[in-house]
């Protein structure tokens, strides 16, 4: 495929995973990017808007959508709140040639993958390349779902799970560009709190996802306690189980499952989210203290956890190099 042949549009850019995915797609060496609409900064340019684009792109904000009728992009990925990529969808006219990647949650369960002639396949590559290599139509998981799948997904293939306590703590970020109590300056500084105590959002996808390779209806419950942190983004994980196999065997079980995972890397070494800030990365470190295990995961919760795996499954889904226009380097310093 030749240099700048696709042409993609993005819905909702003004927030930050649009602003991320903007940054990735007007490098992306295959990608051209037709138009970026948003209806709270129409005819403003993106650079205004994402200032750290500047000198990139002179691209402006649209309300156009003539593009989604005519069939005059490839790719279509959608930016916006949860519940509004359902209504979308539902109301334009969108070219069946589009393929459509969407980023909220409105597709991600079994029960909600489908809308007029559109099935949604649920894009964690670590679990479904093959179905995405194949598919039309994507719903981008959660943020703390990847980061929380990537540790266990190994351990649920050989049917190993068993009851699982998870802390994960996130960015700022993860809160969206829109200002509230708990996601500005002042709240956030030297400050953490936990929040939807055993009840998040990711459970549902997590669950089925577990259940997926494991082929039981009860994965033995997967507890998990999110966290605000006082840092603006990256998402680092702990679950905890019991499990009788040794520290080597159980390292060995987590190589040979990620063996093939482009950005998923088990390190023997501690991890820390200065590793993932600012990549594709998803990293997972093992400890194991008498029959207790520990799995350590950590990714960027705008990267692996949003945008840059949105990009990374339209790459499969065009027979792209996977890491086509993901290549980043960490913010270690």
């Amino acid at each position: 495929m030749s240099t700048k042949n696709i042409q993609v549009g993005i819905i909702g850019g003004a927030g930050y995973t649009g602003g991320e995915l903007i940054r990735l797609l007007i490098h992306h060496p295959q990608v051209t990017v037709s138009f970026i609409h948003s209806r709270s900064q129409i005819g403003k340019p993106v650079a205004a808007t994402h200032q750290d684009l500047l000198g990139d792109t002179d691209l402006q904000f649209t309300d156009d959508l003539s593009a989604l009728t005519s069939g005059a992009i490839d790719v279509l990925f959608l930016c916006l709140g949860h519940g509004e990529s359902q209504k979308f969808v539902a109301e334009n006219v969108i070219h069946d040639n589009i393929k459509i990647i969407d980023l909220a949650n409105d597709f991600r369960l079994q029960a909600n993958a489908n809308i007029g002639n559109r099935t949604f396949v649920y894009g964690l590559p670590e679990l479904n390349k093959a179905a995405i290599q194949q598919a039309k139509n994507i719903a981008n998981p959660g943020c703390f779902a990847t980061a929380i799948q990537v540790g266990l997904l190994p351990l649920a293939k050989t049917g190993l799970l068993g009851e699982v306590y998870t802390t994960g703590i996130t960015g700022s970020t993860g809160a969206g560009q829109s200002l509230s109590a708990t996601s500005h300056f002042s709240w956030r500084a030297n400050n953490i709190q936990a929040y939807k105590t055993l009840t998040h959002q990711h459970l549902g996808e997590i669950v089925q996802s577990v259940n997926q390779l494991s082929n039981v209806s009860d994965n033995g419950g997967i507890n998990f306690v999110p966290w605000r942190g006082d840092f603006t983004r990256g998402i680092f994980i702990s679950s905890q189980l019991n499990s009788d196999l040794s520290l080597q065997e159980l390292s060995k079980l987590y190589k040979d499952f990620y063996a093939d995972a482009a950005f998923t890397h088990v390190s023997d070494e501690p991890i820390f989210l200065k590793q993932v800030v600012n990549t594709n990365k998803a990293i997972v470190q093992l400890e194991k203290v008498g029959n207790k295990l520990v799995v350590h995961s950590a990714i960027d919760n705008l990267l692996k956890g949003a945008s840059g795996q949105a990009v990374q499954n339209m790459n499969l889904m065009l027979g792209l190099n996977e890491m086509e226009g993901l290549r980043l380097k960490s913010l270690g310093f």
